[in-house]
């Protein structure tokens, strides 16, 4: 601390300069300040800090998104990347975790490399598929601090899966999140709309643009037209317009 600083601290009386004796060659920084981090003052002081927020619509296209999920039992999210899709379909299972309307939350998503094989990983299962699952863990620690998060998944209410584990499962209770399907082949879809159990919400979200399989093997796409003539499922399909990342990743996508 400098000399100014200092007599300006002893001018505006924050703390006391006779505690400091001329003898000592160590100094002890003042410790009796008017305002400390560790002390909120004010009104700011009763509210209590969380992590969950409030999610608001930024686009009629999310607007859309959010009423289906809201009314339907089956949810389809088509559309380009940056449009919340993933982050809203978590944030409405963790709300309903959260309200006891569901008894817990599986969220899946396919092991498949975006383009590049990243070739053998190490490890026991959980680490072989985590780079493949990390997104849905950041989407999920913006909505839950990640301790949480861990004891969730610790007593099961949250359950992380791959595509390649489903089969056979029937999921009652629950809200289910179907991420990034347009990697999922038309058998895979079928197989993973067929789980879907009594008082359960699925909703699946992926971009048929953004495919990394093979040309003509994603079934995203024909799953969507197929099931969009059924009253009780929605296709929400969503546009350039609703993206809410950098403006340029609208632009780009408007070009490429």
């Amino acid at each position: 601390m400098t000399k100014r600083a200092l007599k300006r601290m002893a001018r505006e009386g924050e703390f006391n300069s006779a505690q400091f004796e001329e003898e000592s060659k160590v100094r002890r920084l003042p410790v009796d300040r008017s305002w400390s981090p560790l002390r909120a003052q004010g009104p700011e002081a009763e509210r209590e800090q969380g992590y969950m927020k409030t999610i608001k619509a930024k686009s009629e296209g999310q607007t859309a998104l959010i009423q289906a999920i809201d009314a339907k039992n089956l949810v389809l999210a088509l559309g380009p990347a940056g449009t919340g899709k993933t982050y809203l379909a978590i944030a409405k299972a963790v709300e309903a975790l959260e309200a006891g309307r569901v008894g817990r939350i599986v969220l899946s998503r396919p092991a498949v490399e975006a383009g590049e094989s990243i070739g053998f990983l190490p490890g026991e299962m959980e680490d072989k598929l985590a780079p493949y699952l990390r997104p849905l863990y950041d989407a999920l620690s913006d909505r839950l601090s990640m301790k949480r998060v861990r004891a969730l998944m610790a007593e099961g209410l949250i359950e992380i899966a791959p595509v390649g584990f489903m089969r056979g499962r029937t999921l009652n209770n629950a809200f289910v999140v179907i991420d990034e399907a347009q990697n999922c082949t038309y058998v895979q879809l079928k197989m993973l709309l067929t789980r879907l159990g009594w008082h359960s919400t699925m909703v699946i979200t992926g971009d048929p643009n953004q495919s990394d399989l093979l040309p003509g093997v994603s079934g995203l796409g024909d799953v969507a037209n197929r099931l969009e003539a059924l009253n009780d499922v929605s296709v929400v399909r969503l546009k350039d317009v609703d993206i809410v990342r950098h403006p340029l990743v609208a632009s780009m996508l408007g070009v490429l």
